[in-house]
């Protein structure tokens, strides 16, 4: 008699706590509905170089100076110093989608057994700042439809030079934001040293894994930027 009122009492406590959890507010930690572009900044604890970094989701976006610390920054659109004459981030920041940050980490290296580096003038580009552009400069071969999108929106291009161990920038054809033909990558004019040090960043940006824009010199898109969506989060 005492253990079929033990039985009772445990199957009905069993149910009580069943329907308890089932009028819960729990909510799984992952689920596709929750699934988003997240921006991840490595821990200063953790490895500077992204190649044997492991991130769980390759879609993040990366502060790519906590990836590669040495890639100097000049993010011209944080400043006045560009073709619209005005300031169009609140910050100066780089940002890249984990894959791409991880092919740039690469090249900084390589650059760095020739005595060289990276400086980067933009990365992640949020879409409302490429319809300022093409507001004040509605050609497709320098600036990107916004109705379409670009790869910098993306989080998968970057505009990049080459400077020498002390930060200065190697000489190349132009300036950056040089919309003539004299930016082109297959310009012959200019000095010879220019068009060495052009196709110098060229080879290296190609070898890991981007691909150079016909237009400009400076600007190469990751050879994966298909895979991502186009962004407009704010910087």
């Amino acid at each position: 008699m005492i253990r079929s009122w033990a039985r009772a009492i445990s199957f009905i406590l069993l149910v009580a706590l069943y329907v308890s959890f089932q009028k819960s507010d729990f909510i799984p930690i992952a689920t596709a509905a929750t699934a988003r572009t997240t921006v991840f900044q490595t821990d200063s604890t953790e490895s500077n170089n992204i190649a044997q970094f492991q991130v769980k989701n390759e879609a993040q976006l990366i502060d790519i100076p906590s990836v590669n610390p040495s890639i100097v920054l000049d993010i011209r659109y944080a400043t006045q110093n560009n073709f619209t004459k005005r300031r169009l981030y609140p910050v100066a920041r780089c940002l890249l989608r984990a894959t791409v940050a991880r092919k740039l980490s690469l090249v900084q290296q390589d650059l760095e057994k020739r005595g060289l580096g990276l400086k980067v003038y933009d990365c992640y580009r949020p879409l409302s700042v490429q319809r300022q552009m093409w507001r004040l400069f509605p050609n497709p071969r320098y600036v990107a439809n916004p109705a379409i999108g670009s790869r910098h929106n993306r989080g998968a291009a970057v505009d990049v030079t080459l400077v020498d161990r002390n930060g200065d920038e190697l000489e190349m054809p132009t300036e950056f934001d040089n919309f003539t033909v004299r930016a082109h990558v297959n310009y012959q004019g200019g000095s010879s040293q220019s068009r060495r040090n052009r196709q110098l960043l060229k080879n290296i940006m190609e070898k890991h894994g981007f691909i150079s824009m016909p237009t400009e010199w400076w600007h190469f898109d990751a050879d994966d930027w298909r895979k991502f969506s186009i962004l407009d989060l704010p910087l």
